[in-house]
């Protein structure tokens, strides 16, 4: 049978989740975050998979941390836009490739998309404004073309 929460335990739900994951603490992840949850944006499947990613992005970023910004629940989702800040002082894997540690300062804003079935998040979308995030960090420029449409999209 089903557990069906209302929205208001839905948000309290994923506030327990960003909680946890703020503090590092992914044994709590065992209690909030379904066995064969199912990630769209990295498409992979499972609780220990959604660990990985975040033991790797901490990894190249210890002080990260997702401030949540705007909250909306309704039936069974739960939508999150947050600002994410944090310091690239390690290593960090990017889709395969090491990144060495720059010192930099970056932000991420973020919205998650997250589906709550039998009290726990089992299925999770992302969009990230990724661009500003991989300039900080040296990853990507404008091209000499784009330069002066650079603060525009700031």
């Amino acid at each position: 049978m089903e557990i069906i929460l209302s929205a208001e335990s839905n948000k309290a739900l994923v506030r327990r989740f960003m909680d946890a994951y703020n503090h590092r603490e992914m044994e709590v992840f065992e209690e909030l975050v379904a066995e064969d949850y199912i990630d769209h944006v990295f498409e992979q499947t499972g609780r220990d998979a959604l660990k990985s990613l975040f033991t790797m992005a901490f990894e190249g970023f210890p002080d990260w941390y997702e401030a949540i910004e705007d909250i909306i629940a309704e039936d069974d989702r739960v939508w999150l836009r947050v600002r994410a800040t944090g310091t690239h002082t390690g290593d960090w894997d990017l889709l395969g490739v090491k990144l060495p540690a720059t010192g930099k300062s970056v932000e991420l804003n973020m919205v998650f998309i997250w589906r709550i079935a039998d009290g726990q998040i089992a299925e999770g979308w992302e969009l990230d404004d990724n661009m500003p995030f991989l300039q900080a960090l040296g990853v990507v420029d404008y091209t000499e073309f784009g330069k002066p449409l650079e603060e525009v999209f700031r």
